[in-house]
């Protein structure tokens, strides 16, 4: 049974849950967390302090102690906001990996929203659609409209409880005025989303994190909810519990249950955020859930290591709408880069004992062979340049940097040019990609000669595997001719050689 850890180094808290894979199923069996506030310098700077970085190095130790005594096979360890913008996360990435041998990941804003979906869709029965999910943390706030489990928008806004903290609310308790330029900055911030909110018109909002977790305390102890109720909030006890902690001094909001001695420096600013998001998005009230990015992360190791999870149902959904909608941005034929995707996963599957390549190369080939072309968008002249800083550079949902990497450098090489360990793009990849992504090229190629006429002419292709000798043969639609396939297919010969060290002969049928 294997297990499971993430990490997640947000700019308030830095949160860690370690799980095991029963079943097809996570099953939870540690669980930490310790606000560090490691951002809270960055968003008055622009660096981290040495003090937040020495505080959550220790904490991470302790996380590496439990990580190991419970032997995990793989950790996950991502920093969100606060990484992202300060000037010497660099320094703090390396002294953690000198620590504990982790390689800290630095996710983008999007990233983070689809990761929490993923968390939240993989592990909640929800019967509602569509559905708001709201992730409140230090740095930024995610929201992410979702129907039927799919992710249909998603914004990263800068609405961090610690950011807004540190940016306006500089009295305690803090002053109309800053108060009331706090709630412009919200206000302005939200016109990106709150259009896009109304129109969905969600039957449900889900609101995770810590800020989330207080004002739902709070809530339960003014009202004395029950049950399900006591995670609930809504409209109109959101707005008088904004209002009633911006009136109270911190000694007074640290004594609130729920709320403790951290989370009270912060929480008027999360309170104003989510009672701004009901008020302007026409919302009824959230529920808290405890579920978040952790365990997303979780959800999408588990979903690596065994496809049958319900987290590797949803993953392939999300990378199948992705790539769908990056076809659609770039003006892609998408009916012929389904043809070269068939082609490229027959060869694929007929080809193994000559490519011999890892099963999970058919996904980041069926990828690349479906996007090889958004470079044309940008030009035509270098578009194969143009195509791996695309894909390599773009959100392309339920792809880790590493596997988008992967897939951009199949598609880079489809011209002239042949991948090399030195080359910038093959440069990047694990020893093992180096030598794997030339082999799953050149099927890609391949494919592209075997579908060059856009017409359609090849029916099918036959292969046939001997010794030293790969024999493809093209099997034309009634009434078509198959030359300029024939030509294609015939080129890649000496190319096929250098990298199978077989001979390639090519027929048609």
């Amino acid at each position: 049974m294997p297990t499971f850890a993430a990490v997640d180094i947000g700019s308030n808290s830095v949160r860690l849950k370690i799980a095991r894979l029963t079943r097809h199923r996570l099953v939870e069996i540690h669980e930490d967390r310790e606000v560090t506030r490691l951002g809270e310098s960055v968003f008055r700077s622009g660096f981290l302090s040495p003090e937040a970085i020495a505080n959550t190095v220790k904490v991470l130790r302790r996380f590496h102690r439990a990580v190991q005594k419970t032997g995990a096979d793989s950790v996950r360890a991502v920093a969100t906001s606060a990484l992202r913008d300060a000037r010497n996360s660099q320094a703090f990435l390396e002294w953690v990996r000198s620590v504990t041998g982790w390689k800290v990941e630095i996710i983008s804003g999007l990233e983070e929203a689809r990761l929490i979906h993923l968390g939240l869709i993989s592990s909640l029965r929800v019967n509602v659609s569509p559905l708001l999910m709201v992730d409140l943390g230090g740095g930024s706030c995610e929201v992410t409209i979702s129907s039927d489990a799919h992710i249909r928008s998603t914004v990263s806004l800068p609405l961090g409880a610690v950011r807004l903290t540190n940016d306006f609310l500089h009295h305690d308790p803090p002053r109309k005025a800053e108060l009331r330029q706090m709630r412009g900055f919200i206000a302005r911030e939200m016109n990106r989303t709150s259009d896009r909110i109304r129109r969905a018109r969600p039957k449900a909002v889900i609101a995770t994190s810590g800020t989330a977790e207080s004002l739902a305390a709070v809530c339960h102890g003014l009202y004395k909810t029950k049950g399900a109720r006591s995670a609930t909030v809504s409209k109109a006890q959101m707005r008088r519990i904004a209002k009633l902690l911006a009136r109270l001094p911190l000694q007074e909001r640290r004594s609130l249950s729920g709320v403790g001695p951290r989370r009270a420096e912060i929480v008027i600013a999360g309170a104003v955020v989510y009672a701004e998001l009901l008020e302007r998005c026409g919302l009824g009230g959230f529920r808290f859930s405890p579920l978040g990015l952790r365990d997303g992360l979780l959800a999408q190791m588990a979903a690596e290591h065994d496809r049958s999870t319900r987290s590797g149902k949803q993953i392939e959904s999300e990378r199948s709408d992705s790539i769908l909608a990056a076809i659609e941005h770039y003006h892609v034929d998408i009916d012929h880069a389904t043809k070269v995707r068939d082609s490229a996963m027959h060869l694929f599957s007929a080809l193994k004992t000559v490519h011999g390549l890892p099963a999970e190369y058919s996904e980041w080939l069926s990828a690349a062979a479906m996007l090889y072309e958004v470079g044309d968008y940008v030009n035509r002249s270098g578009r194969h340049r143009h195509t791996h800083y695309i894909i390599s550079h773009s959100e392309i949902l339920g792809y880790t940097p590493e596997q988008r990497r992967i897939i951009a450098a199949i598609a880079r090489y489809l011209g002239k040019s042949r991948p090399t360990p030195t080359d910038g793009p093959m440069k990047v990849l694990l020893r093992p990609d180096q030598d794997s992504v030339p082999k799953a090229s050149l099927l890609l190629r391949l494919s592209r000669a075997l579908n060059l006429g856009r017409s359609g002419a090849v029916q099918h292709v036959q292969v046939r595997v001997r010794d030293a000798e790969v024999l493809l043969t093209l099997e034309p639609r009634p009434r078509s001719s198959v030359d300029l396939e024939l030509w294609a297919t015939d080129r890649e010969k000496t190319y096929f050689r250098e990298v199978f060290g077989r001979e390639l002969s090519v027929a048609a049928a």
